[in-house]
């Protein structure tokens, strides 16, 4: 299981990768684990402007459905339409092909609720 040190982490398993005003949103290695297949991935339409831990669309497993949140405040600036034709890439490369979203953040300083690989790690038990 991988869990890479230039990410953050929440506790509803979504990592984010910060580059500027830009954060990169996905889900975690350990949540399309525990998942299993991923089917479907329903995410926002551009220009959608959202609150911090706002449900920002929804991944479909074999066996179940998941919401997913956003970790902080933002506009939509670009989504991941790729999954679309290729769910499988969340569960295949979580942290590279498998991103959902691009948001613009509200406060580039904000990382409130935010964790360090290490301490995603210890919430995952692994």
């Amino acid at each position: 299981m991988q869990f890479p040190a230039d990410l953050f982490y929440t506790k509803d398993h979504e990592w984010i990768r910060l580059e500027g005003d830009i954060a990169i949103i996905g889900i975690t290695d350990f949540a399309q684990d525990q998942l299993g297949d991923i089917v479907f991935v329903d995410i926002p339409s551009v220009g959608d402007s959202m609150a911090a831990e706002a449900v920002f669309g929804s991944v479909e497993a074999v066996k179940t459905v998941s919401d997913l949140f956003l970790p902080l405040a933002g506009e939509v600036v670009e989504m991941n339409s790729d999954l679309d034709s290729h769910p499988e890439w969340v569960n295949s490369d979580p942290y590279g092909k498998g991103w959902m979203v691009k948001i613009r953040l509200a406060d580039v300083n904000d990382r409130q609720g935010l964790m360090d690989a290490e301490a995603y790690k210890a919430l995952a038990g692994a």
